[in-house]
């Protein structure tokens, strides 16, 4: 991707404070919730393949390459292609949260506090472009 020039805008000090509070209150509430996020994820997820099984064994007389293996652990693998058209796929479950492991918990949150506390303390009226830079991602 080319590169143009590069953007100038001048954004308030207090509307980036307010959009990390935002956010850092976000990461904290989905790290807090992660478990039962993730279980309900798991569940619709597993109720999706079931729904795409359903549909795919209904249309098995149409299947073309059928392959089955037997696994190192016992179970059967058995994959199968149908025609394109054959079936229509329900939309199948996104994760609506964001899932971080414990040191990016601590490291996302320890950087958005610390920006936080320093744009606070300056008397600046607009952020500069190499702050917004430093802090985008999290916004």
């Amino acid at each position: 991707m080319a590169r143009g020039k590069a953007i100038n805008v001048k954004i308030a000090t207090t509307k980036v404070i307010k959009a990390l509070e935002t956010k850092l209150a976000e990461i904290k509430k989905d790290f807090a919730n992660q478990e039962a996020n993730e279980a309900k994820y798991e569940k619709a997820q597993k109720a999706w393949g079931k729904e795409v099984a359903k549909l795919a064994l209904a249309q098995i007389s149409k299947a073309e390459n059928l392959t089955a293996n037997n696994r190192y652990d016992g179970r059967v693998n058995v994959d199968f292609y149908l025609p394109a058209g054959t079936i229509k796929l329900p939309d199948e479950p996104k994760r609506d949260f964001i899932t971080i492991n414990d040191w990016q918990y601590r490291e996302q949150v320890e950087e958005i506090e610390n920006a936080i506390r320093i744009l606070k303390m300056t008397d600046e009226e607009v952020v500069s472009t190499s702050t917004y830079n430093a802090i985008a991602r999290y916004l």
